[in-house]
């Protein structure tokens, strides 16, 4: 008999960090890394110097928490602008900027999007998330977030960027398991950029317009003899 394939929290914290790691590269156009150990903790807390979070529900309910210091989230906003050809004279240049807010804001939506997709095509189930929120801290101030979960397990992961910023990833969900009852193929992902450009090319490499001599139907008829 086939053994049954588990799927439990570590692994869909994982595929959670894959999400965070895979999008934030690509935005930022540097590497972002994450820890091959893991922590458990008791609780999901918003910290010093800027925490975003965002509530995701159906399949499974959950809380992702990222909390940066003020040097990294600086970095990853930094580094997306300039992938984006920003100059550099306009790039704000403290944490606490509404710009700062919105870039880190809109990464955390597309790389929480990044992890559903992940969640909808690997687990056969689907989970919807809320609008991320961010926010400021004071270093005083640490901000619980309450979860309704009925049996909650919360854990850790520390990222680095390429300067060796350090930021949290913090994950809190209900204890469940995914038991694999049959095969079946995870679509391959489907990105924006590559169907475009797949697109252009096929539509560079169109017939072009025969070079051949066309027959004019007077000079046919001519060489009939008609």
């Amino acid at each position: 008999m086939k053994k049954n394939k588990v799927v439990t929290t570590e692994d869909i914290l994982l595929k959670l960090c894959q999400s965070v790691s895979g999008v934030l590269t690509s935005a930022t156009d540097s590497p972002i890394n994450y820890s091959a150990m893991v922590q458990k903790i008791n609780k999901t807390s918003l910290k010093p110097d800027f925490g975003c979070f965002v509530l995701f529900d159906g399949g499974f309910s959950g809380l992702v928490v990222i909390n940066f210091t003020a040097k990294a989230a600086l970095e990853v906003y930094t580094n997306y602008m300039r992938n984006m050809g920003m100059p550099e004279e306009e790039l704000a240049v403290l944490h606490t900027s509404d710009e700062v807010g919105d870039v880190l804001g809109e990464l955390m939506n597309q790389l929480v999007g990044d992890f559903t997709n992940k969640i909808r095509k690997e687990l056969q189930t689907n989970i919807t998330q809320n609008q991320p929120k961010m926010l400021s801290l004071n270093k005083q101030v640490i901000l619980s977030v309450d979860t309704n979960l009925d049996r909650p397990q919360a854990r850790r992961v520390t990222f680095s960027t390429a300067n060796n910023n350090i930021f949290y990833l913090e994950l809190a969900m209900d204890k469940t398991e995914f038991i694999q009852l049959e095969e079946f193929e995870v679509a391959d992902d489907e990105c924006p950029d590559s169907i475009l450009e797949q697109t252009q090319q096929s539509m560079s490499k169109k017939p072009e317009k025969s070079t051949e001599p066309q027959v004019n139907p007077d000079d046919l008829l001519d060489e009939l003899g008609i």
